[in-house]
């Protein structure tokens, strides 16, 4: 009884059912260009702005526009289960409501755990980014704060920046969701514009020198380097010597880069709130990627052309900027710290948005305490757990200094994908009776395809990665049975009907 518990699943049906619960219902506000400006808005982001540069420096070299070719394809594979089951189950949550509804309880909390967590830690690291970019644009001008007030690192103490950043985020999302679409819809426009300037303006100054050889040789990492905890755990399970560049860092640099792509997981979170989501979530989630793919291996080829990729510093947080201060061109790096600053605050916006959904349906089905599922009277959003996400993010971001947890972020959202690619196999076999706005061509295939793709991914990853994520994963267990699964809705109802069902056959 006690395992079959933990296994219970949440009928597609009363998934359904409960968007229509007038205290916790949402509003359908955006259709299928404010799903695809939300899924650019939060992909480009810290991928194009920092990562581009570490990853070429570290791992693969100008080859980086391969790795971000993988990543691509590996998302793509999840896309087309994702965009399956978004389309059959429209309800908020993304993969936390789909596991709901094929493996259970259990791995359905551990997923949603996962991408609470995620989402608040990346929307924290990413206001911080925010702060650091804000800092240098502000920097001589009467805005500037003194450093004990403008950084958590060092000898700072607060970062305010990141503060009011996070609180203000907070509010436009209170506000309507709508309202923080048109916002991101300007912004994503202008960082967009800034990106393929970028690309334009480097053509010119492109040395092909600089991409031979494009795959450079695989070597050993630099002194100090090694040791399990910093090396990718499938080199350590295959006692193969440790390693960069070469084919073996172009994987490695796909699972860095990963993170780049996980717009489209947040565009799946906001079904709910879409016009004729079998329709407009497919095309949010594919019109997205497909943008984004585009941008960043042009964007990485342009950077590794400037500038070789040697000459790359790993520990520089606008490696844009500098290829362009490399070659003499220095405004591009006001105007590249322009762009990220703004983009940086859309990025944080639609993690932090991605999160309150995610963190909406667990409350909405009991698993965490169900008043954070209210909506707000006038705006029809949900106000509460907004207001705690964003102090939460606030308080993070605000004092503590996070550089980055993009490999945490990243083997997490390759989990999720996995467990959906999984499910939807699984939905087809169990409800097959079920209307599927859009069907994964050959899904069993592309299924199996997927989790190959992430796993392989997930092993590019490095040991402390692993352990971090294994301890997170734990104290989630220790917060669902302390609470989560007492509470549970669905198991309320499996014990009142077996109530029920004693007391009609003791009468």
């Amino acid at each position: 009884m006690a395992r079959s518990a933990l296994f219970r699943t949440k009928s597609v049906e009363q998934s359904m059912k409960d968007t229509d619960d007038p205290e916790t219902r949402l509003n359908r506000n955006l259709g299928a260009l404010d799903l695809i400006v939300f899924g650019v808005g939060v992909i480009v982001g810290a991928g194009i702005f920092v990562l581009t540069g570490q990853a070429a420096a570290t791992t693969a070299g100008p080859a980086i526009a391969i790795s971000f070719l993988v990543a691509a394809l590996a998302c793509g594979l999840a896309a087309l289960c994702y965009a399956e089951f978004a389309s059959t189950v429209p309800v908020a949550g993304s993969a936390y409501t789909f596991s709901y509804a094929t493996f259970g309880e259990l791995i359905a909390w551990t997923i949603g755990w996962d991408l609470v967590l995620e989402f608040t830690v990346g929307s924290a690291a990413l206001a911080s980014g925010f702060s650091s970019y804000w800092n240098n644009l502000v920097e001589g001008t009467f805005l500037e704060l003194p450093a004990q007030l403008s950084t958590a690192a060092g000898t700072g103490v607060v970062d305010i920046p990141a503060i009011v950043i996070s609180l203000l985020v907070m509010w436009v999302l209170i506000v309507g969701i709508k309202f923080s679409s048109r916002i991101n819809q300007v912004v994503v426009a202008i960082k967009v514009a800034v990106v393929l300037l970028v690309i334009i303006a480097g053509i010119r100054y492109i040395d092909a020198q600089n991409w031979s050889p494009f795959v450079p040789p695989s070597e050993p990492p630099a002194p100090g380097e090694g040791g399990w905890l910093k090396t990718p755990l499938v080199q350590s399970l295959l006692g193969l010597d440790p390693a960069v560049y070469g084919v073996a860092g172009i994987f490695t640099g796909a699972a860095i880069v990963f993170f780049a792509f996980i717009g489209f997981d947040v565009v799946a979170t906001t079904a709910e709130e879409t016009h004729n989501p079998q329709r407009n979530v497919p095309i949010g989630i594919f019109g997205s990627l497909a943008i984004v793919t585009v941008l960043y291996m042009a964007v990485s080829l342009v950077i590794t052309g400037m500038q070789n990729f040697h000459d790359i510093d790993p520990e520089d947080g606008a490696p844009l900027a500098t290829a362009f201060d490399a070659v003499g061109v220095g405004w591009m790096g006001d105007v590249i710290s322009v762009g990220a600053c703004i983009g940086l605050v859309v990025v944080v916006m639609i993690l932090m948005l991605g999160q309150t959904r995610v963190a909406f349906a667990m409350a909405r089905d009991g698993l965490l305490p169900r008043w954070l599922a209210q909506t707000h009277g006038k705006h029809h959003t949900p106000h509460r757990i907004t207001f705690v996400t964003g102090i939460a993010v606030a308080a993070i971001s605000g004092f503590v200094d996070l550089s980055t947890l993009a490999d945490l972020v990243n083997i997490g959202t390759l989990f999720a994908f996995v467990l959906v690619s999984v499910g939807v196999v699984i939905l087809r076999r169990t409800r097959p009776d079920l209307d599927r706005g859009f069907r994964v061509p050959g899904a069993t295939a592309v299924a199996v395809v997927a989790v190959i793709a992430c796993v392989y991914l997930m092993l590019n990853l490095v040991g402390e990665t692993w352990v971090r994520f294994l301890i997170w994963m734990a104290l989630g267990f220790v917060v669902y049975f302390a609470y989560g699964r007492r509470h549970s809705r669905v198991g309320r109802a499996a014990t009142e009907a077996a109530a029920e069902g004693v007391e009609s056959r003791s009468t």
